[in-house]
């Protein structure tokens, strides 16, 4: 499904339905440097239980056009242009590592919006390590081996390859799109007030071995919004929608039923 924002065309993976205003609607917000990919084992799950679902790519991301975007600021209000644009209302966000600050700069600025969060491996600030970034800023591919090095908790579950090198072909591309993310998830600064203000019923979903948000920080995380559930996942790191996507999916069904 293609849509025009800001005279970019925007590409959402929409599992095929017709969008359908009785049903509840999801969007599914990817990490640093991912695209909608990520979301393959969980959208039509999702969708076949009655939701509308996008898997969204932001600008510069996946099939996208358009820069991307330099501060979670901007990708909230860029979501929000696409929010209005298809014309969803009672709104479920999910979230995951960069996309759970997107989705919480989101609620923020337009909380009306908002029936249900759910924030995947996700804390209210995500502190880069200054080698990534400087490997990412100079296009070097090695940027992305780090990255799932850290993402995964065992390199058992490191199955099929690389999956950012899947969606990052290109030195130019981790300089363009992954070392941008890494810079505006380093650079985000409101998420400990933007937390505290969430009213609506908001899940936490990590890895019992998420090497990049540990437990104990999404622990605190969730401390900061009242009307919040956590769920662990055991033997599970930062890539949980690809490590255990079908535990993560039956909680969010589970949630927003």
């Amino acid at each position: 499904m293609d849509l025009l924002i800001d005279n970019n065309k925007v590409f959402f993976m929409d599992t095929g339905e017709s969008f359908d205003k009785n049903k509840k609607s999801i969007i599914l917000l990817h990490g640093s440097g991912q695209s909608h990919i990520v979301w393959s084992l969980t959208a039509q799950y999702l969708s076949d239980q009655n939701k509308n679902v996008f898997a969204i790519d932001f600008p510069g991301h996946g099939n996208s056009e358009g820069e991307s975007l330099k501060s979670i600021e901007q990708m909230a209000e860029w979501l929000n242009k696409v929010v209005l644009k298809l014309g969803i209302k009672d709104l479920t966000l999910v979230g995951h590592s960069q996309g759970c600050l997107i989705a919480l700069e989101y609620v923020n600025k337009f909380p009306s919006n908002i029936e249900n969060i759910i924030f995947v491996a996700g804390s209210y600030e995500i502190p880069v390590n200054n080698k990534l970034i400087d490997l990412a800023n100079s296009g070097d591919m090695e940027s992305l081996n780090l990255m799932m090095k850290w993402g995964y908790g065992s390199s058992k579950h490191f199955i099929g390859g690389n999956p950012l090198r899947k969606i990052l072909n290109s030195s130019r591309e981790v300089k363009e799109v992954l070392a941008i993310d890494l810079i505006a998830c380093n650079n985000y600064k409101n998420g400990t007030s933007s937390a505290k203000k969430i009213k609506c019923p908001t899940l936490f979903i990590y890895g019992e071995l998420d090497k990049m948000i540990k437990p104990d920080i999404g622990k605190k995380f969730a401390a900061l919004v009242s009307n919040s559930k956590t769920h662990i996942i055991k033997n599970c790191g930062h890539m949980i929608i690809l490590e255990n996507a079908f535990e993560m999916r039956e909680k969010i069904v589970e949630f927003i039923k």
